[in-house]
């Protein structure tokens, strides 16, 4: 099982006196030049991250989602939690491309768009990205809880059970599809999946199955699943809360 997550608005900088960023520190190092060739376009910048303090992904990112997933704990858990977690989770980053909660990192607002010298940050990383990661995504279940904004950073191959997650709010007898609540959410079954006793899901019925684990804690009311409609479009499971 691959988790793969947005980056985050919310975020708490390293500690003062924290060592910089390392390349040659982070997981997928087939992305080392194209991060190179960032960081030499952002010098002098704003985004510039030279000299800034680095520390693990898991404590920088701060926002909704990751309040909800605690990623610190999990990873301070003993056993199969924490190593489920370094694992499986992978943060996308529009300034490294994609990182692990363990990797020392800046904190950075670099958003997707175009950076003078390099292009179009999607086209930019793509490559690198299915380099990486298609090997390891193929035949495996991908848990998308990105939102459409980073999609074009990776796409998972056709040989993975790509899932993505919507979350709709029951209101009157009504769906509604809500926007800050659902990165609540979606940190709240990141965790559930990570922290969750039993096998890990392996498919996008079997994740369906491990979501309604959910329903009992009072979290969601309800979980629903629609099919791929082709080989290169995702599942989507839907989460209905109350």
């Amino acid at each position: 099982m691959l988790l793969v997550l947005p980056p985050s608005r919310g975020q708490t900088s390293g500690p003062d006196g924290a060592a910089p960023l390392d390349l040659d520190s982070l997981s997928l190092p087939e992305l080392t030049e194209r991060r190179r060739a960032l960081l030499a376009a952002l010098a002098g910048t704003e985004h510039d991250p030279a000299g800034a303090p680095a520390a693990r992904a898991a404590d920088v990112l701060t926002g909704v989602l990751y309040a909800a997933a605690g990623l610190p704990s999990l990873l301070a858990r003993p056993g199969a939690t924490a190593g489920r977690t370094r694992e499986s989770v992978l943060i996308a980053s529009p300034l490294l491309g994609m990182v692990g909660p363990d990797d020392l990192v800046p904190a950075s607002r670099l958003a997707m768009g175009t950076v003078p010298g390099v292009g179009g940050l999607g086209p930019f990383w793509r490559p690198g990205l299915v380099a990486a990661l298609d090997e390891r995504a193929a035949g495996d279940l991908v848990v998308d809880v990105r939102s459409s904004e980073f999609a074009p950073l990776w796409r998972p191959p056709t040989s993975a059970a790509w899932v993505t997650v919507r979350i709709e709010q029951e209101v009157d007898g009504e769906r509604r599809v809500v926007s800050h609540f659902a990165k609540h959410l979606r940190g709240v079954l990141v965790r559930h999946l990570l922290h969750r006793r039993g096998n890990e899901p392996t498919d996008a019925r079997s994740l369906a199955r491990a979501a309604k684990g959910l329903i009992s804690s009072g979290a969601i009311t309800g979980v629903e699943l629609a099919p791929s409609s082709s080989a290169s479009k995702p599942a989507v499971l839907t989460l209905v809360s109350a």
